[in-house]
């Protein structure tokens, strides 16, 4: 009779190097420890963190976070990648899967500003920081009279713009602030109702090779099963309407004690003020297959609504 293969020892989390990425790697690396695995990091820097001149829909997508980590992946030198859930794109490459999701953080977004507490008390005019092409529709929407413009680079970085007078306020996750201890530096957040998230925002997604059923068996613990649902529901909306960040999609879930579970979603056209367009539906669910079902049903409404991707 066969005798499994052993577990890697000790286990190697890629992931890139910015502060908000090495915390959410050490997180994890934290919760293996607890449970006696030894774990290494191999910090790497992606095409994504390289760019930064153009937004990521123009240059490649979310994909650029991960490419690097994959390839530690496929040649051995690491076993685990580590990425904030909402840069995972919604089609892995052959040979890869997401192995785990992790407990989510708060999901929403956050109002960042050094002179106002909201965005009701910024000047007609006013510049507003994103990146983000669902933030940018989901902005015009609340406040057509402001500027939007691009914002890029980690989160240091985009503080760092901010406090040097570029931008009158930006807006960020809410997670990735309070992770790093910067919490005291969001003015306001966002309910879902005024600004729906993206698709795993605030979750934590851990991707191996998907032949290295040891590693799955290992990370098994870790995966958080509310938030599993939620996110497989939210991310079936997004690849279903083409899986881009170069597509103006919010899509959130919430699991609700009874098992039910209710999604909501919004798109917006890029240019030019227009109404967004939002679908939602609920249904009972406990697969992250049967949450998947619910996400493409509510697609499909947000297409019969008029959507045009």
């Amino acid at each position: 009779m066969s005798t499994p293969a052993p577990s890697p020892s000790p286990l190697t989390i890629a992931t890139r190097e910015s502060r908000l990425a090495l915390w959410q790697a050490g997180h994890v690396r934290a919760l293996l420890g607890a449970r006696g695995h030894a774990v290494d990091l191999l910090g790497m820097t992606t095409q994504g963190d390289q760019i930064l001149d153009r937004t990521l829909s123009k240059v490649g997508g979310k994909g650029l976070f991960v490419k690097e980590l994959e390839a530690a992946l496929a040649d051995g030198r690491a076993q685990l990648a580590v990425h904030s859930l909402k840069d995972v794109p919604m089609d892995l490459p052959a040979g890869f899967a997401l192995a785990a999701v992790l407990e989510r953080e708060d999901p929403r977004d956050a109002f960042v500003s050094p002179r106002h507490a909201a965005l009701a008390d910024l000047p007609e005019g006013a510049v507003v920081g994103t990146a983000s092409l669902r933030r940018t529709v989901l902005l015009r929407a609340l406040r057509p009279d402001l500027r939007i413009e691009p914002l890029r680079g980690n989160l240091d970085t985009r503080l760092r713009k901010l406090d040097e007078g570029q931008y009158a306020a930006i807006v960020l996750a809410a997670a990735g602030l309070k992770r790093l201890g910067l919490g005291e530096r969001i003015r306001s957040t966002f309910s879902t109702d005024e600004m729906l998230p993206s698709a795993g925002q605030g979750a934590l997604g851990i991707e191996i090779l998907a032949a290295r059923a040891d590693v799955a068996a290992l990370l098994a613990p870790l995966v958080h099963a509310p938030t599993l649902l939620a996110t497989s529901a939210e991310r079936a909306v997004s690849r279903a309407l083409g899986g881009s960040c170069s597509v103006p999609l919010a899509a959130h879930a919430t699991l609700g004690d009874d098992g039910v579970l209710h999604l909501r979603a919004a798109w917006g056209p890029i240019d030019g003020p227009a109404a967004l367009v939002r679908a939602e539906a609920s249904a009972a669910v406990s697969t992250a297959g049967e949450a998947a079902a619910l996400g493409r049903r509510v697609a499909t409404r947000l297409r019969d609504a008029g959507v045009r991707i």
